[in-house]
């Protein structure tokens, strides 16, 4: 069995993964008490102590406005605590796989972005992901990083709970119709994930992983409504009408040839992952 450990393990990627049928695993689920990425003694006992030879970091901060108020929080979670995990993997030759963000484009270009396309994050969140993406490519060479976007699940907080938790309290609501992405279901994402553990040398390297096709935010939220037959007047706004602290990019749609066609895995469209994910709530 090879032995895995997942860091970050309460949050809701990890319960996702948690949920996935597994062959040849031997799965260990951490949460920032039981690993503390920030400490890098503590971590060492860890890495000590379950000898993995697979590593997925799920742990992040995501508070994406916060952010712009605890950069250095941010930033030690974000960026220094990937390039520790990676020093660590590098010294067990334990394979990397890390979670990062579609938040690291600027949202300037207007078709699919692939993994050759030029990072410019315009957040303090963005900012610190790309930095622990860099640190992990400059230690560790056993690494598969894998961007995603607008992630939801029936674990955690997320934009689906959230909306669902709204629709049932108010009449009316504006969502922001002119960002464009793609929803993502964290159990397809684990999925691949899993798969991509279970390889004994799979193809390092940086990967774009969303559900596919795209939407707004006014989309997520209209089909959200529909699928959970919640009755809402819902109004599209624009960006300004809705300000917050942190700059969102306009447009984050991926480009996912690259992971298809590497690891062979075919890639449901973001509405009917949706109705999957309602049904299962």
């Amino acid at each position: 069995m090879k032995k895995v450990i997942v860091l970050g393990g309460g949050g809701q990627l990890a319960q996702c993964i948690q949920n996935v049928e597994k062959v040849d695993l031997d799965i260990v689920y951490l949460n920032s008490t039981q690993a503390n990425i920030l400490e890098e003694g503590h971590l060492r006992e860890v890495f000590k102590s379950y000898q993995p030879e697979v590593v997925v970091n799920c742990a992040a901060y995501t508070a994406v406005d916060m952010a712009e108020d605890e950069l250095l929080k941010a930033a030690a979670i974000n960026s220094q605590a990937p390039k520790l995990i990676a020093q660590l993997c590098m010294e067990y030759d334990a394979i990397l796989i890390h979670i990062s963000t579609d938040f690291v484009f600027d949202g300037t270009k207007t078709t699919p972005l692939t993994e050759e396309d030029f990072p410019n994050p315009i957040s303090t969140y963005g900012k610190t992901k790309l930095l622990g993406e860099e640190a992990i490519i400059a230690t560790l060479d056993k690494h598969v990083i894998i961007r995603t976007s607008w992630l939801y699940s029936e674990f955690g907080n997320n934009f689906l709970k959230t909306m669902m938790r709204l629709g049932l309290e108010r009449k009316e609501m504006g969502i922001v119709f002119d960002q464009l992405g793609t929803p993502t279901y964290a159990m397809d994402l684990a999925n691949v994930i899993i798969e991509i553990a279970q390889l004994e040398n799979p193809a390092y390297g940086l990967y774009h992983y969303s559900n596919e096709g795209a939407a707004s935010w006014y989309d997520f939220a209209h089909s959200i409504f529909k699928y959970a037959n919640i009755n809402i007047q819902l109004k599209p706004i624009r960006t300004f009408q809705y300000p917050t602290k942190a700059t969102r990019p306009a447009y984050s749609v991926m480009d996912k040839t690259k992971i298809k066609e590497t690891f062979g895995i075919t890639i449901p469209h973001w509405l009917d992952s949706l109705e999957r994910c309602i049904k299962n709530i």
